[in-house]
This record gives structure tokens, sequence and C-alpha cells, in this order.
């Protein structure tokens, strides 16, 4: 006599696989589980948190709570501008540095195409960097390579771990052209990291 699936899959499986599985006659149960067993594997992959894509660091790529390797004050702690430690308290922040040219339009298609998967949960701060907009000149602190060049600068902040096991303030910038997929990515990155450890943040 042929082994009966446990009882407590069986109960798994049947709401999953619905009445396929009990259409042993016309199908082998041994395939049929197989099968469910499968989907409740997909199942809960999707509850399981996905892998942060950047750590935090002082690496070219990671999410830096200091002044990064590349800057010429490597290792300082920054001084962020008061308005944007307040807008953290709601949720990750995009600021984009730019001005209405040729060079800087690759990399405004790229923030507008992110913005449309992370609008909502994102506060977004356009700057002009024409000198229209006063809050332009608090930004430069934000360049990674502690220069003066203004646009296009795209900077990602979010709430990170800290060394200490205290939550700080995380952020990464470009002055590049980065395009969508690396924009995209951070911002992804910084969603998760501002719901894991916004709990424990205090200014």
């Amino acid at each position: 006599m042929a082994r009966q699936p446990n009882s407590d899959l069986s109960r798994i499986m049947v709401p999953l696989c619905g009445e396929f599985y009990m259409q042993g006659d016309t199908m082998s149960k041994k395939y049929i589980t197989t099968i469910c067993l499968i989907s409740v594997g997909i199942f809960l992959s999707a509850l399981i948190p996905f892998a942060l894509a950047w750590d935090v660091g002082l690496g070219a790529d990671d999410w830096w709570i200091d002044y990064p390797d590349q800057s010429p004050i490597a290792g300082s702690p920054v001084d962020h501008p008061r308005w944007l430690l307040q807008a953290l308290d709601d949720g990750p922040v995009l600021v984009y540095v730019h001005r209405e040219c040729n060079y800087c339009a690759p990399q405004q298609a790229a923030v507008d195409a992110a913005l449309g998967e992370f609008g909502r949960e994102y506060a977004y701060y356009d700057i002009k960097g024409d000198g229209s907009d006063s809050r332009a000149v608090d930004l430069l602190l934000y360049d990674p390579n502690g220069g003066s060049s203004m646009v296009p600068l795209t900077i990602i902040l979010t709430l990170v771990p800290g060394p200490n096991g205290d939550v700080q303030v995380g952020w990464h910038s470009s002055e590049e052209i980065t395009g969508e997929e690396w924009l995209i990515s951070y911002m992804e990155d910084g969603l998760r990291y501002h719901e894991e450890n916004s709990g424990d943040w205090s200014q």
C-alpha cells in the first residue's frame, strides 16, 4: 500500500492545489505533492525579506555615515542640514540638484523613472543648481569627492545601523549620470533600511 502524505502537509497542499490533488486517478499524487511543495516554497520565499544590496561602510558603493574613502576628509562626520533630518522622520529622502541643461537631462529621466516606483515612499527635493535656491549651497557637503561640482548631484538619505548599534543617517551620492537601474537599486535599499531602523532613531 502506498504511503499516504503527512496529514499536516496535506492541509497545506490541498488548499494550494485544490481539486487537482484529489484527482489521484488521473494524475499521480506524487507528482501533485511535488508541485505543491514547490508552490509552498515559492510562497514562503516571498515572505522572507530580500537581502539589502549595499552595505554600510566607507567604500565607493557603500551607504556612508561619515565621509567615504574617496573624500579628502574621509572618515569625518557629516553635518546634515536640519531640513533633511526633519524629512527623515517620515521616510527616506531623494535630493536632485541640477540645471536645465542637456548634460543633466539623462539623469533627470532616471530620477523621474525612479520616482515612478518610489515616489510615495520618498520625500523628494528638486533643487535648482543655478543660484535660485539657497538650499543648493547646503548640499555641496554631499559631493562624494569633496569637490565643488554642483550638477547633476543625486543624493539618497536613509537611516542605517551605526557601528555602536545606534541608528544614524546613512547617505549615498553621485555627481555622475548614474542611470535608472543604479538609482532604483539605492532607493529600494534606502526604503528597506528606513523601515528597519526608523523605530529606533532619534535626532
